[in-house]
């Protein structure tokens, strides 16, 4: 992403609300997203360490800019549980027009 301004979703799992809870907390007051959507029991199935393992897990969906991506994994690493904790950022190429620039409002440093 060229353009630091350009809204993104952001997608990271958890093991528990509250372990969700906690870093939508902290990256919102650190303005570094706009919104946090917590989803509630998936089932996780992957590869780990040489084993196949299953767990359940909760999902974060955040929506936020591309320049605050570094800062956001910077948060997540130092604040999250996991050993190895998934986080990913897909680029948003579309959308109510509103609703994106809100995002990038509300991420600006």
């Amino acid at each position: 992403m060229d353009d630091p301004h350009q809204p993104c979703l952001g997608y990271i799992t958890t093991a528990s609300v509250h372990d969700a809870q906690n870093l939508s907390f902290r990256l919102l007051q650190a303005g570094l997203i706009a919104c946090a959507n917590i989803l509630p029991t998936m089932t996780s199935i992957y590869r780990f360490d040489g084993k196949i393992e299953s767990a359940a897990e909760v999902v974060m969906l955040i929506k936020t800019t591309a320049a605050r991506q570094q800062a956001i994994t910077d948060l997540v690493r130092k604040h999250h549980p996991y050993k190895l904790p998934c986080l990913v950022f897909l680029p948003i190429t579309g959308g109510l027009p509103g609703f994106l620039e809100w995002v990038t409002a509300s991420c600006q440093p």
